[in-house]
């Protein structure tokens, strides 16, 4: 009797300090993850993939001239927040991990990654993390994986990155999440993907601080539709660079970045539809309408919202012109 209630008081103990470190409101995403900055801009980003619901809310944490954080494994949340702010008062990535490590009962089944608006890198793979897990450091970036297939995860991510330099930030970090998956990834397959960079330097605009913040909450080929949908975002900044030349009355350089736009995503009829409505404004009808005919054929709508637009003069050419429009 005195050895049962020896280990049921074991167990008890045992129960309450788990429960301690694995609270309700902590995920549990075993995933692959990259922080960065690139040299060339100071933009500092993070990319993840997981077999977890919306990944990216929960690992996935950065700031505007502060640095980025992704926090995962069995997830103690509120590094993202804190880690943030210790690096926002001045603290080194290091020393900002150092602190949120010390008092955190859990620390062995943390995997944790910082980099600081300098650059600087600092990577925590607790002991406990399950196998195989791992972290990688290079210049300005980390990469870290827990629960995977192989144990070549880190090594190919790492290699994509650095062997990448010279493209665009944003491809970096898709490469090397991409060379993850290729590597063997996430022992229990996929499900949800992020991608998040923001400015080496804070305007005091955070609305406006994130260039790019991409999630694939739940997708059977979550890598495959962030791409896509990295694809769109960057022709919807072709179609802004185009309505800001119209603003300034380029509209050599407004259609070449229309013109870009479509080239990425050809089927999107809202890019195709804007531009029409642009040369039409501009006096190339001739060029508008082949193109305003083929959308009003696949979607009727799009004739309906022409009849609207000179209203808020957003279509302004003549009678004419308007019926001709119409009655494609």
């Amino acid at each position: 009797m005195k050895n049962i209630l020896l280990i049921l008081h074991a167990f008890l103990i045992s129960s309450v300090a788990w429960a301690q470190i694995y609270k309700s409101d902590n995920a549990l995403c075993h995933t692959f993850s990259i922080v960065a900055r690139d040299t060339a801009t100071g933009e500092l980003g993070v990319a993840v993939q997981s077999h977890w619901f919306s990944v990216g809310t929960t690992v996935s944490w950065a700031e505007a001239g502060v640095g980025a954080v992704a926090t995962q494994s069995f997830v103690n949340k509120s590094f993202g927040i804190r880690g943030l702010n210790l690096l926002r008062n001045g603290l080194t990535a290091q020393q900002a991990l150092d602190s949120l490590l010390a008092t955190d009962e859990g620390r062995e089944v943390r995997q944790v990654a910082i980099v600081d608006i300098h650059g600087n890198i600092a990577t925590h793979t607790g002991k406990n993390c399950i196998d195989y897990a791992g972290h990688v450091q290079g210049n300005g970036f980390s990469v870290q994986a827990n629960m995977m297939l192989t144990n070549k995860v880190p090594k190919a991510m790492a290699v994509a990155f650095e062997e990448s330099k010279g493209k665009i930030f944003a491809e970096r970090m898709l490469l090397a999440l991409e060379a993850a998956q290729k590597a063997g990834g996430d022992i229990r397959g996929q499900q949800s993907a992020a991608l998040l960079i923001v400015p080496g330097r804070s305007d005091n605009k955070p609305w406006d601080e994130r260039i790019v913040d991409l999630h694939v909450e739940d997708h059977s080929t979550p890598l495959k539709e962030l791409r896509r949908l990295y694809t769109v975002h960057l022709a919807y900044q072709h179609m802004n660079n185009g309505d800001l030349a119209v603003e300034k009355n380029d509209m050599a350089n407004a259609m070449k970045e229309y013109n870009a736009a479509m080239e990425l995503i050809p089927e999107n009829l809202e890019m195709q539809y804007w531009t029409a409505i642009t040369l039409a404004n501009n006096k190339q009808l001739s060029k508008a309408l082949p193109i305003l005919k083929a959308v009003f054929r696949k979607n009727p709508h799009w004739k309906e919202l022409t009849r609207r637009l000179p209203k808020v003069n957003l279509l302004t050419v003549n009678k004419n012109d308007l019926e001709k429009i119409l009655s494609l």
